[in-house]
């Protein structure tokens, strides 16, 4: 593994050289063997940044279009990155053109660190716990939508079993419209995680087409896990069999299946619905 690239800290200074050392790592950090390599990540957009501010998340390098951040949430913005000791660079249009996305592209960004737990301890029995254990997750947008619907619901947190796409990737952090700086996210091997689920507590809930139970249909126990398998192919059978209760999504058109971003709302929405009565 490569040492991680250091950012210079504090400061703001001119960019206007795509061969510049930071340009050439930000640009670097939309591959995912870089980001592996070097633990850091983009995040673009000021209302996914303040998201990142207000979560308490400090970034290493902040780059904004030359002339945009003299008032605003633009402004407020520096001067927290400034504070944090980040590393600020104004840049060219050109500059920019080269690092933002090119459909529906920002005028700041940042570079941050990410953030990886331990799969947590079992909590204790009753409580109010709900994680999300996704196995082979192929689309990154699906992934960053199932992140922004767990902070909707308030789940406790994301466990990505096997090979999974990167959610620290440009397309799932956009996706997650800033609650990739919210939702504690794990990473397993299939062995760890059937040991971390064998442990459970409460229920352990998985979805299947060929489940008979409706998902309405049922009082889930807490604390809860739900069990979503990659697109396509679904949970696989290790840990359908980890499960102690599975269920279905009835559907009366002609297809058999669900988008899993979909799916997992469902199913979310259902299991947290005492959560999340209307006051």
């Amino acid at each position: 593994m490569k040492p991680r690239p250091e950012p210079g800290r504090g400061g703001t200074r001119a960019v206007t050289s795509l061969q510049n050392e930071r340009v050439k790592l930000i640009r670097s950090l939309y591959m995912r063997k870089v980001r592996r390599e070097t633990g850091l990540f983009v995040a673009e957009g000021a209302s996914v940044l303040v998201a990142a501010r207000d979560a308490g998340w400090k970034p290493a390098i902040l780059v904004f279009l030359a002339g945009s951040a003299t008032a605003g949430v633009a402004r407020d913005l520096l001067v927290w990155a400034q504070a944090a000791g980040a590393e600020c660079l104004q840049v060219s249009q050109a500059v920019l053109g080269k690092l933002a996305a090119k459909d529906n592209p920002q005028t700041m960004l940042a570079v941050f660190e990410q953030r990886w737990e331990g799969l947590p301890a079992p909590p204790a029995a009753e409580s109010a716990h709900l994680w999300v254990v996704l196995e082979g997750v192929r689309d990154p947008g699906n992934l960053g939508t199932i992140i922004r619907t767990a902070d909707a619901v308030g789940a406790s947190g994301i466990v990505l079993i096997g090979a999974s796409v990167d959610p620290y990737s440009r397309e799932a952090v956009r996706a997650t419209m800033g609650s990739i700086f919210s939702v504690p996210l794990v990473r397993a091997t299939q062995e760890d995680g059937l040991k971390w689920i064998a442990r459970w507590p409460g229920d352990v809930v998985g979805t299947r087409l060929d489940a008979k139970e409706d998902f309405r249909a049922t009082t889930y126990r807490q604390p809860s896990l739900l069990l979503m398998g990659s697109e396509g192919p679904g949970l696989s059978s290790e840990l359908s069999a980890a499960c102690n209760r599975l269920v279905k999504i009835p559907m009366a058109g002609r297809l058999d299946s669900l988008n899993l971003a979909v799916a997992t709302a469902l199913m979310l929405y259902e299991m947290r619905k005492e959560q999340l009565r209307p006051e």
